[in-house]
């Protein structure tokens, strides 16, 4: 039993990357799926798709986006832990590399970047960084 799903998917990705894989499998749940429409979005993933498992479980199906032999996505840290959620406001989100990073908030408003949440001046929980 997995105790932290996201932090779960995190390292799928990032095990993925480290041995050069073109796709990864990660248990499906609409949170994941808000998280990986922000990569999509952002560009550090090429797509995904649904697979189902059974008739109640399904996986997501990853194709991690590289460029000359390099994945786009260099690491993914978890920020808030199920032992210690993090909440900030819209004008105290930190920012990864100067914005030149990916801060995923979830947010009243479904899982945003920090560029869309200091946008719509909403703040929540910081889910993670991605550089």
């Amino acid at each position: 039993m997995v105790t932290d799903p996201v932090a779960d998917m995190f390292a799928r990705i990032k095990n993925a990357i480290n041995r050069k894989h073109e796709i990864v499998k990660i248990p499906g749940s609409k949170f994941k799926k808000g998280i990986l429409d922000l990569l999509k979005r952002e560009g550090y993933i090429v797509d995904y798709s649904i697979e189902p498992v059974s008739e109640f479980s399904y996986n997501f199906v990853v194709k991690i986006k590289y460029h000359k032999g390099k994945s786009i996505l260099n690491d993914l840290v978890r920020v808030s832990k199920p032992g210690r959620r993090i909440y900030k406001s819209y004008n105290d989100i930190p920012l990864v590399f100067s914005g030149m990073g990916l801060t995923i908030v979830s947010t009243s408003k479904g899982i945003v970047s920090h560029r869309e949440a200091i946008k719509n001046k909403i703040g929540g929980e910081i889910i993670g960084f991605v550089y």
